[in-house]
């Protein structure tokens, strides 16, 4: 970088400031990374509201690898600057959770066939589910939060045939067992009770952080309610909220940083 003092300078060097270009004024990064001005971010830091690998930074002027730093703000992430991307698609009914289709069907790479990344799809959705899924061009990223492991709620809106009671939301919420193990549902709740102006459909929200094949549609199912469409509305902290179906766009360092600190990356 081109911020390095000068031998008349009046600030005392620290050990980081070692000539790699590497290296940022933590401030500058900060301000460069969206989180306030130069200024608040300064303050900030005199405070004692940022965090470098674990250790409150009140040193203005110190410097850090802006790639390797775990860098917090009042608690928060910041991710670290790197070539990756980390996308959010609102991905259409119909298409595949695969980058390619041999049977020709389309897939998540004919929705983001103009992006020039080489992205993978981080866990899938089934074909006639529509909602969100994320794509990364980061490997680790995406098998880190696709791991059974990976205890992220999602969040799916299913309109099912029949009216939900009360009884069947209770016991969604207190586990119910399928052919292949339990099931662990965090909320069910009710959003609607005769869809859309028709009589013996429902609309529920269900919350959980499985990840096995048809999972929400098997379980709602098993409790008398075929599922007749379905959407994923949240992983986490990222929410579908304002994306039109397939449209894609980029993750927010607050997501980014809160999804990296849950895979522990």
């Amino acid at each position: 970088m081109s911020e390095h003092h000068a031998g008349g300078s009046d600030e005392t060097p620290s050990p980081d400031e070692t000539g790699d270009d590497r290296l940022v004024r933590l401030q500058k990064l900060l301000a460069q990374s969206g989180v306030a001005s130069r200024r608040r971010c300064e303050e900030l830091m005199l405070a004692g509201e940022v965090e470098v690998d674990g250790e409150v930074v009140t040193r203005l002027g110190t410097k850090v690898d802006p790639t390797t730093a775990v860098i917090r703000v009042s608690g928060k992430r910041l991710p670290p600057r790197s070539p990756h991307v980390y996308l959010a698609l609102n991905k259409p009914r119909g298409v595949v959770s695969t980058m390619s289709d041999p049977e020709g069907r389309r897939s998540l790479g004919d929705v983001v066939a103009d992006r020039p990344e080489r992205l993978f799809h981080v866990g899938r959705l089934d074909t006639d589910t529509s909602g969100l899924i994320l794509l990364t061009n980061d490997g680790d990223f995406a098998q880190r939060l696709a791991h059974p492991s990976y205890e992220i709620d999602k969040v799916y809106v299913a309109e099912v045939e029949g009216e939900v009671r009360p009884a069947t939301l209770r016991r969604l919420r207190e586990g119910v067992v399928l052919d292949d193990g339990p099931v662990q549902v965090t909320r069910a709740r009710l959003v609607e009770r005769g869809a859309g102006g028709a009589k013996g459909r429902s609309i529920v929200e269900v919350t959980l952080h499985e990840g096995r094949n048809r999972i929400v549609r098997r379980l709602l199912d098993h409790v008398g309610h075929p599922v007749r469409r379905l959407t994923r509305t949240s992983i986490g902290p990222v929410v579908l909220r304002g994306l039109a179906s397939g449209e894609l766009r980029e993750l927010t360092n607050d997501e980014l940083g809160a999804l990296l600190d849950g895979a522990g990356m």
